[in-house]
């Protein structure tokens, strides 16, 4: 491996060279990888690590595995909709270089906001009042209860105070945001009730009620959870974290409208209709595009958010912007073929056994897809693939192309959901020549 600040750490390496001659120069050798690509500079951190371990012949396969470690373009053959290694939601973000009226009011030449933009279209697809964006949806959760709670109480449900991926936990966000954290109901078990006494307490100084997307996880059997309905008019905000990103539970975009496999789901939509003050979601998951954390909902509090002095520091950059706007653009036209995540998710079974059909290697197979990125944990989604016999996961991901695909008993599946129909050739010509 090569780590931060470039250097390698070789493992066991036996040295082919003969000890009693000089090692090479570091600059020489470095010279003679110049047809990597790489810059120099890198090039002479492999050749140093080479000589360091003893073995300058190691120096081209350490150039080369600097570069594999890089950021790539990857083929997720899995079947995990939003695989949070792979980046989440396929969504491309380019533009010619250029200046943006990124905080620039054209029509009056003076200073704007970058949440004019974007976020003003997200606010339109889902119906609510205003929006800003921010750089994920923890971000978004910190920014709600920095800005509208701190020093006070929130109530949040014991069955909601979870722990996501990359050891994200709701009550160490609280903490961090200066909110005070206050438990209602059971871990199972939780009513309406139970926020109302919290609220009337004058002790507990509650400012806003939160519910929490339980992202990963389930709860199941003797269980009880109020609606968003049933705590809409507790006297205090109520801002839902919806987490997966769901845009409207009607997919206006599918003209098939929404699949069974999201039955359930919150979506922004629907949750502010039945009453939230704000929700929170994030950009990447369900929504279908790039990295991002959005609050929608009441002008008033969105306006506080984005007064607050954390709004600064948790703005998104231009390009996320763009491909926001030309996102909920494509979802204001109501076209889902125009996002990438809503073609991969909606293509019949048919339509992928038909590509499968073609690709004259394996067998044909019927597998279940999963929405991955925490979102809908116990879902499945009927799908198709092709399977080989053995464990080939190493071999297809030096392809030139890396290829990620699953193994299950000692066969390898290629999961034509979350395969691009433009790299059908490269996966399969990968698998014929693994199939040997």
């Amino acid at each position: 491996m090569w780590f931060v600040g470039w250097s390698w750490q070789a493992g066991e390496v036996t040295s082919s060279s003969d000890p009693t001659k000089r090692p090479p120069s570091v600059d020489r050798l470095a010279r003679s990888l110049a047809d990597t690509g790489l810059p120099h500079p890198l090039l002479v951190d492999a050749a140093r690590s080479a000589i360091e371990a003893g073995d300058p012949e190691q120096a081209a396969a350490i150039a080369a595995s600097m570069e594999r470690a890089m950021l790539q373009r990857v083929i997720n053959a899995t079947g995990t909709l939003l695989h949070t290694n792979l980046g989440r939601a396929p969504y491309g973000v380019s533009q010619e270089a250029g200046f943006r009226n990124l905080e620039l009011d054209l029509a009056t030449g003076k200073r704007g906001s970058r949440q004019s933009q974007a976020p003003m279209l997200l606010a339109r697809a889902c119906g609510a009042e205003a929006a800003i964006v921010v750089n994920n949806c923890a971000a978004a959760v910190m920014l709600i209860l920095a800005a509208l709670v701190r020093g006070r109480g929130v109530a949040v449900s014991r069955g909601e105070l979870v722990e996501i991926g990359g050891g994200f936990r709701v009550p160490e966000v609280m903490e961090q945001s200066g909110a005070r954290l206050v438990e209602v109901g059971t871990t199972n078990r939780t009513r309406r009730q139970d926020y109302e006494r919290h609220i009337a307490d004058p002790v507990a100084d509650i400012a806003l009620a939160m519910q929490i997307h339980q992202s990963n996880y389930r709860i199941t059997g003797f269980t009880e959870m109020p609606t968003t309905a049933e705590l809409a008019d507790l006297g205090v905000p109520l801002v839902s974290d919806i987490g997966s990103g769901l845009l409207d539970a009607a997919c206006p975009w599918l003209p098939s409208g929404p699949p069974s496999w999201l039955e359930g789901e919150p979506a922004a939509k629907q949750t502010l209709e039945a009453g939230a003050s704000l929700v929170a979601f994030s950009g990447d998951k369900l929504l279908g595009g790039p990295q991002a954390g959005i609050i929608a909902g009441d002008r008033e509090l969105v306006e506080q958010c984005a007064r607050h002095p954390l709004a600064r520091a948790l703005r998104p950059g231009g390009l996320v912007l763009g491909a926001l706007q030309d996102l909920a653009l494509a979802y204001l036209r109501r076209d889902g073929q125009a996002i990438p995540f809503w073609r991969m998710a909606s293509r019949s079974t048919d339509e992928l056994r038909a590509r499968a059909e073609q690709w004259n290697v394996g067998t044909v197979v019927e597998t279940m897809a999963v929405p991955g990125g925490g979102t809908l944990p116990t879902v499945e989604i009927p799908s198709i693939g092709i399977a080989v016999p053995g464990d080939h996961a190493a071999a297809l991901r030096s392809a030139s192309v890396a290829i990620m695909a699953r193994v299950e008993n000692d066969t390898t599946i290629c999961d034509l959901r979350t395969i691009d129909p433009a790299d059908d050739d490269a996966v399969a010509a990968a698998l014929r020549a693994v199939d040997t």
